[in-house]
């Protein structure tokens, strides 16, 4: 790994920007044979738009395993039940990867591990070289990343902009500092994700309580919530993303828009091809 010239680490939370493309643009893009296409191109400018406003060093980006259970599973047989993706989108989640490789990004995908942890692994293992990282993601877990050199990007809805998000504003905005994100989203639950939270706790009261004993040990030391405490501090685990996921070597890389064009022609979409050429 190396920090080239001060450019940043672009760490790409590749779910989150799938489900984005995909129920955001025309399911008429289509690849060859009619086969889906529009979560393909849908990453593929979203990423090459974010490498052309930023130029980081080298782009990762991290994917889910949808067929494997992870421990987060195991400890809440409820966790992220309930999930019912469109099959358009299975089967173009699994070609990502090749997608991205092609493009000459590094890519991060392992049973056991979510996305998510492959961020943050990849955020602290720059931190640790002295570099800084860009976080790309509308996930709200990733404010937990930010630190002052680990900025998380969020896509602001309804426009191709992106919100910059440090310690600062993700404290303005939540209520809570990013060391805090995890406890808090064991308070107030996260539907998404199917983790309940405390009962009776929600955004504001989470955080305050936050605020006033900055941790959960804090505010149960305080005698407050204790009857809830085994299955709160589950639920922090279940958001504390894992910095100790495995990552590839994130050497220096410039993208390979052409071999990325090749291929985006291989699979028809032409739209795609065109713009990774320009």
């Amino acid at each position: 790994m190396g920090a080239a010239a001060g450019r940043p680490l672009l760490a790409i939370d590749g779910d989150s920007l799938a489900h984005r493309a995909f129920h955001g643009l025309p399911s008429t893009i289509r690849r060859s044979g009619g086969a889906p296409g529009n979560a393909l191109e849908g990453v593929a400018t979203m990423i090459q738009r974010a490498w052309r406003a930023e130029k980081p060093r080298a782009v990762l980006v991290a994917w889910d395993t949808l067929d494997a259970p992870t421990y987060r599973n195991e400890l809440l047989p409820s966790y992220q039940s309930g999930r019912d993706f469109d099959p358009e989108i299975v089967e173009q989640l699994a070609l990502m990867p090749e997608l991205c490789a092609a493009l000459g990004f590094h890519v991060a995908k392992g049973a056991g591990f979510e996305a998510d942890d492959f961020l943050a692994a990849a955020s602290t293992a720059e931190e640790a070289i002295g570099g800084a990282c860009l976080v790309l993601t509308s996930d709200r877990d990733a404010y937990q990343l930010a630190t002052p050199t680990t900025t998380i990007l969020s896509p602001v809805r309804g426009t191709s902009e992106l919100a910059r998000l440090g310690p600062a504003e993700v404290e303005a905005k939540y209520g809570v500092r990013p060391d805090q994100v995890a406890d808090f989203v064991a308070l107030r639950g996260d539907p998404s994700d199917k983790i309940p939270g405390a009962r009776g706790i929600g955004e504001k009261k989470g955080a305050l309580l936050l605020q006033q004993h900055g941790t959960l040990e804090g505010i149960f030391a305080a005698g407050l919530l204790t009857d809830q405490a085994e299955p709160v501090l589950v639920y922090r685990h279940l958001a504390t993303m894992q910095r100790s996921a495995p990552l590839p070597e994130l050497d220096d890389a410039e993208p390979t828009w052409a071999r990325g064009a090749e291929l985006a022609t291989r699979w028809g979409l032409d739209g795609l091809a065109r713009r990774l050429s320009s």
